[in-house]
């Protein structure tokens, strides 16, 4: 439920390259991969401890997926967390791998809910999407390289209009900064 625009002030929502635009692209073994997931590990642990309890995943391959499955894994050990996937269209993965559809149905299957920003695929969706989550939320954790002419440099650009605050992992150099 969302009310006065946001979700709650302790809500965290997550944004990302997709991994055709990441180093190591679908390989999600790879060190720098792997590496990069310990991270975000880390940061969703660390929100929860500071009172965070909605998370927002706009559920694209990569970051959304990896994040989303972070709650999902730390519910198991505080159940207040809630997950909520903000999807862009409800076509958002019909094109994708069949692995990648199943591992996106059975993330929505444990979500405690589900949102339409549109009901049907138009150019400007994911946009939309991106936007409605930093609306909806106080923190913006964004795997984010610098690129400008990116859904995760949109979204951090809205974030920081918003005066939201911003956590920062860039996935080549694994630094962390907070905006």
């Amino acid at each position: 439920m969302i009310t006065n625009n946001r979700l709650s002030n302790m809500c965290c929502a997550f944004t990302g390259h997709r991994p055709q635009n990441l180093p190591w692209q679908f390989n999600e073994n790879a060190t720098a991969c792997l590496k990069v997931k310990q991270i975000l590990n880390q940061q969703i642990n660390q929100l929860a401890a500071n009172g965070f309890t909605d998370f927002l995943s706009g559920m694209a391959q990569g970051t959304d997926t990896w994040t989303a499955e972070a709650v999902l894994h730390l519910r198991t050990k505080i159940p207040a967390l809630k997950l909520h996937c903000i999807l862009p269209c409800k076509t958002q993965a019909e094109k994708w791998p069949v692995s990648a559809q199943e591992r996106y149905q059975k993330i929505l299957a444990q979500a405690d809910s589900i949102f339409f920003t549109s009901r049907a695929y138009h150019p400007n969706c994911m946009l939309e999407r991106n936007r409605f989550m930093v609306k909806n939320a106080s923190l913006l954790l964004a795997v984010y390289n610098g690129q400008a002419h990116s859904g995760a440099g949109a979204a951090v650009r809205h974030a920081q209009k918003l005066g939201r605050t911003i956590i920062i992992i860039n996935p080549i150099s694994l630094e962390i900064s907070y905006l």
